[in-house]
């Protein structure tokens, strides 16, 4: 736990949450803090910017035991998943939020290797959680999760009126990515806020935690 100072000068403890995400190249990464800070430039919208550039494994993790025991799942986990290849299709719209899309395989089928690293760690993860009233933990379904990297996303569930403007604006940027990125390392990072409910992406703090690599 860190601090946070609070009006008044009296101390709360931040509450440690985690996120475990797949890393992306460096070039992938690259192409969305760029875009992600033209958005914010242009809208005022952070909530893509907020976070590192990842894909979203399992997310928000509230840890009913230790960070040791996350790290020995996350890594355990890793350990009998091989490297593979991920397509980004580009740009595409996942529910309200703008994305990279690269849950499809080229000829569009599911990535197979991806869904199945996205649920395994959330086999293995969710007993490693807690109950809590406010914000649950983002695990999802095998038929539910889709792998993407954000571009624009929380505000654009209640800015409808400019979900159709900031996906043009993205796509007339015409910032570079490549077309795929190997599969290699997932990444456990801390987050902290002081309490997770209201619009807690605009303003909670990460740190890089722990890298896993994945068989070669």
């Amino acid at each position: 736990m860190r601090p946070a100072v609070h009006n008044g000068g009296m101390e709360e403890p931040d509450e440690a949450r985690y996120g475990v995400f797949l890393t992306p190249d460096a070039k992938t990464s690259a192409a969305v803090t760029t875009i992600t800070s033209f958005v914010q430039a242009q809208f005022g919208l952070v909530s893509a910017r907020r976070f590192p550039p990842h894909v979203t494994l399992a997310g928000n993790l509230p840890l009913a035991v230790g960070e040791s025991e996350l790290f020995a799942v996350v890594g355990s986990v890793a350990a009998v998943h091989r490297t593979f290849q991920v397509h980004n299709s580009g740009i595409d719209r996942l529910g309200e939020s703008v994305v990279f899309n690269v849950h499809n395989e080229l000829d569009g089928t599911p990535n197979t290797a991806l869904v199945d690293l996205a649920a395994d760690l959330t086999r293995d993860l969710r007993p490693l959680l807690r109950t809590t009233d406010e914000l649950p933990a983002d695990l999802r379904g095998r038929d539910s999760w889709r792998g993407h990297l954000s571009l624009a996303s929380h505000e654009l569930t209640d800015r409808v009126d400019l979900r159709e403007e900031v996906e043009l604006f993205i796509r007339q940027l015409e910032t570079p990515y490549p077309s795929g990125f190997e599969a290699a390392t997932v990444t456990v990072y801390r987050l902290y806020r002081s309490d997770w409910s209201g619009s807690w992406w605009t303003d909670f703090k990460w740190e890089h935690g722990r890298s896993f690599s994945l068989a070669r």
